[in-house]
């Protein structure tokens, strides 16, 4: 390939990401990220099987529906997300701790990730690389570190919420 022709072919790669970034947003990169885990999860996790004389279609559907389960989740937190937007707009009185039109979804999507990840190296493990321990220990600390932002955000059971809702407990159930 002569330089004239890679400069055409950077300037054309260029021009498409430019062009997907401003379609999709960070977010879009984002869950393409999400579906490239997904795609080497399940490669790795097949490969591992074959290597090992363990491979079982049933354990591949089971695999296939567990991503599939992951991907209604995200949906449903798009929806939400879509959902609260709507809310904000409509009712300036209401307000919330944090800003943003997807900001369940892309901690789901954050928190999936991170989950494609560890499984991934689980799954190159079962192959016979060596895994470095600092990057299993990243993995679980950026997804502890999603958990708190979450947490921080929306309490869970254990949280006190009296100081959100003036009373303790799920405002839903006091009514």
């Amino acid at each position: 390939m002569n330089q004239e022709n890679a400069v055409s072919l950077k300037a054309a790669l260029a021009g498409v990401l430019a062009f997907l970034t401003a379609l999709w947003g960070w977010f879009g990169w984002l869950v393409v990220a999400w579906v490239a885990c997904m795609t080497i999860d399940y490669l790795t996790g097949y490969t591992a099987a074959m290597k090992n004389g363990a491979w079982s279609s049933h354990v591949a559907r089971e695999g296939l529906w567990h991503k599939g389960g992951c991907i209604i989740v995200v949906l449903t937190a798009g929806i939400l997300d879509g959902v609260l937007g709507y809310l904000l707009e409509g009712i300036p009185a209401v307000a919330l701790p944090f800003e943003g039109s997807v900001f369940l979804t892309a901690l789901v999507v954050v928190w999936y990730i991170l989950m494609e990840l560890g499984s991934i190296l689980e799954n190159v493990g079962k192959l016979g690389a060596p895994l470095p321990g600092f990057l299993k220990r990243a993995i679980a600390v950026l997804r502890a570190s999603v958990d708190t932002a979450a947490e921080q955000v929306i309490p869970g059971e254990n949280a006190d919420t009296s100081d959100d809702y003036g009373d303790a407990g799920d405002p839903a159930e006091r009514e």
